[in-house]
């Protein structure tokens, strides 16, 4: 574990076996890129990270892990975007993907094998959640893989309502010569669903268990009712498969949602996302979980190199 200059800020550095991870922690709890030393001495990038000039708009930049809390994605209000409403009847916003990946952390945890960081609330995130709690990342770093854990702990005197989640964006291509359509992606999933303008959820698109990566319907598409707890996703014929497991329970609970989506045909990133639930839940209730006065939950996601 060391540490890096970066923009005006320092990073942290982990290397596990032939893995290295690099983090800005205090930043949105954001891991930004795990790099594998292959074999034959290459390196291959196993998370996505850009070339940026400046930390200005840090928790827009395509790359890394944002994290997704207390909401995924877009939230509304009676069709109206940016908005939630509680149990109270009150209004509030709340910015795409929620207020953490914008917020400041403070580190409780830093080892060799990972960090915890506790959100700190600003007045952005009391206007749009307004609530007593403690909100930790906690990761875990492995030769190949990571554990990601969240846990929500309520210090108030009221459910907590929460469907959080994990924007990876993960490398692909990573061979050289390779293209997006070289890969297939493999999703256990029973139902697939998309999100209309109004915020509301509407069938998504039929498809098959195993899909080509090319497939432009499965941009979007919220993959739920998970026969399984694995999405694997690989270039055919070759070694290196990404697997990324939602929970710790073979078959995890029905509302349960991978979400697959990029940017463009020749982005060189290519995101699968294990949410809790699908977006807009505190609306629709698919996925929204409330953790009660004094308890404490979690939900927990792994992602390996196989």
């Amino acid at each position: 574990m060391e540490k890096l200059p970066y923009l005006g800020q320092t990073l942290t550095r982990w290397r596990v076996g032939n893995s290295t991870f690099l983090a800005l922690p205090e930043k949105g709890a954001r891991l930004m890129n795990w790099n594998l030393m292959l074999g034959d001495g290459s390196v291959r990038d196993v998370l996505y990270w850009p070339e940026i000039a400046s930390l200005d708009d840090f928790a827009k930049v395509r790359g890394g892990n944002p994290i997704l809390f207390p909401f995924n994605a877009r939230t509304f209000d009676r069709g109206e975007i940016h908005f939630w409403r509680a149990a109270d009847g009150i209004r509030r916003p709340m910015p795409i993907h929620g207020i953490a990946r914008q917020g400041d952390f403070r580190l409780t945890r830093l080892d060799a094998r990972g960090f915890a960081a506790q959100f700190v609330p600003g007045e952005e995130a009391r206007a749009c959640y307004p609530y007593d709690y403690e909100f930790t990342v906690t990761y875990r770093f492995e030769p190949l893989g990571l554990t990601c854990e969240f846990t929500l702990k309520n210090l108030g005197a009221e459910p907590l309502p929460w469907s959080a989640g994990h924007h990876f964006y993960f490398t692909v291509p990573w061979s050289e010569g390779a293209k997006r359509a070289d890969y297939l992606i493999r999703i256990p999933a029973t139902r697939r669903l998309r999100q209309d303008a109004a915020g509301q959820l509407i069938p998504g698109p039929v498809l098959q268990t195993n899909e080509n990566l090319a497939n432009k319907a499965l941009i979007d598409t919220f993959h739920t009712g998970l026969t399984g707890n694995e999405v694997v996703f690989g270039e055919q014929g070759r070694p290196g498969d990404i697997v990324v497991r939602l929970g710790s329970a073979k078959v995890p609970p029905p509302a349960a949602t991978f979400v697959t989506w990029t940017l463009a045909d020749d982005s060189p990133f290519y995101c699968v996302e294990p949410w809790m639930g699908p977006a807009n839940a505190a609306e629709h209730k698919n996925g929204l979980q409330f953790v009660p006065p004094g308890q404490t939950q979690s939900f927990v996601v792994s992602v390996a190199i196989r």
